[in-house]
């Protein structure tokens, strides 16, 4: 195999793996270019040929990113890089290896035969607001008294029935995520609360699952939704690169 890190010009890199020599992927990277390793005897980077600088967040080039680590993780386990990591050349990137060494080394072990999983479970109702009202007697009279079409509602009054609304809306996400990952938990090397992405959002869970558990896992989540009606909604995805339980800040 030619020795492709000796290539002068720009690097794109997708991730760090655990050494396993010179290795080529193909040209499935950034421009259909050709994916390869560059190695400095301990870790790997994951990269491809890129003449520029800079690189747009497009379509084409996330996707092209993540076909990249769904390559990797044929075979591997990758501590995925963030999109738009751009090395001078080769050498750069031996230095970002040498100089992350002991931290390549510890997330990679942590990471080892272990897949990221996520949940989504959304309230599946036409108007979040509404079906609150619906459904909690304070937050319906407080509407009623307040919000009157009779008159028009105080700035303060506005406030204090949006407060809680918040208030009632954050107990129920905690009330239910903590019931699903009584459930999860067990089936999980770790877990991750990410932020709601919008109101009807209950719970964004990251798990981190060792490859041989992801059908026990997948099980544990068609158990925990047996607790709740059709007035919700799961959505599971995976096994994905460990984004959610990579913590690095690179050294350059």
């Amino acid at each position: 195999m030619p020795d492709r890190s000796k290539h002068n010009n720009g690097k794109y890199l997708y991730a760090i793996v655990a050494d396993a020599g010179e290795h080529c992927y193909g040209d499935i990277g950034i421009n259909d270019s050709e994916v390869y390793n560059i190695t400095d005897g301990s870790a790997a980077a994951v990269v491809s040929d890129f003449s520029n600088n800079r690189i747009r967040p497009e379509r084409r080039n996330l996707a092209a990113h993540q076909r990249v680590l769904k390559q990797i993780m044929q075979t591997n386990t990758p501590l995925p890089m963030a999109f738009g990591i751009i090395a001078a050349g080769p050498r750069e990137i031996k230095k970002i290896l040498s100089r992350n060494r002991d931290a390549f080394r510890e997330q990679l072990q942590r990471v080892a035969c272990r897949v990221e999983m996520g949940l989504r479970v959304t309230w599946d109702v036409p108007n979040i607001i509404e079906y609150f009202v619906d459904t909690y007697p304070k937050l319906r009279t407080a509407r009623d008294q307040f919000l009157s079409a009779n008159r028009e509602p105080t700035h303060e009054e506005k406030i204090l029935v949006g407060r809680m609304f918040e208030r009632i809306l954050n107990e129920e996400r905690e009330a239910y995520t903590e019931k699903v990952e009584e459930i999860l938990v067990p089936q999980c090397v770790e877990t991750k609360r990410n932020r709601q992405k919008n109101e009807n959002e209950i719970m964004n869970l990251a798990c981190l699952v060792e490859n041989r558990a992801q059908d026990e896992f997948e099980s544990a989540i068609f158990e925990a939704a047996q607790l709740f009606d059709n007035k919700f909604s799961f959505d599971f995805s995976g096994p994905w690169a460990p984004h959610n339980f990579v913590d690095l800040d690179l050294q350059f």
